[in-house]
């Protein structure tokens, strides 16, 4: 969270995530995850960041980062090649970045 906000190239992978790859580890938790789901937001490993756009079932594990409020859309958003996003926490209200539109 202290890296917020934070705007990164991502690369497609497999039809159903975004990958970037992060210039330092974080610190990692991981789990069989089981069941992914559009939206969420994962640290595979200790240092690649991954946003699923789609819902499957996987056997690896990966550390919970957050998700994405309403993902709805985010397939058609995030389109099928790489793409640069910009990660933020939600303010109170859950309707936007802190301090802007």
């Amino acid at each position: 969270a202290q890296q917020l906000p934070m705007t990164v190239n991502m690369k497609e992978l497999n039809g159903n995530e975004k990958y970037y790859d992060l210039p330092a580890p974080l610190p990692e938790s991981a789990e069989r995850i089981g069941e992914l789901h559009a939206g969420d937001l994962m640290l595979f490993g200790s240092d690649c960041l991954v946003l699923f756009y789609e819902d499957f079932d996987t056997e690896y594990r990966y550390t919970r980062l957050g998700a994405v409020q309403d993902p709805s859309g985010l397939a058609r958003a995030l389109g099928r090649g790489d793409v640069t996003v910009t990660f933020f926490l939600a303010d109170r209200a859950g309707d936007g970045p802190p301090g802007g539109p």
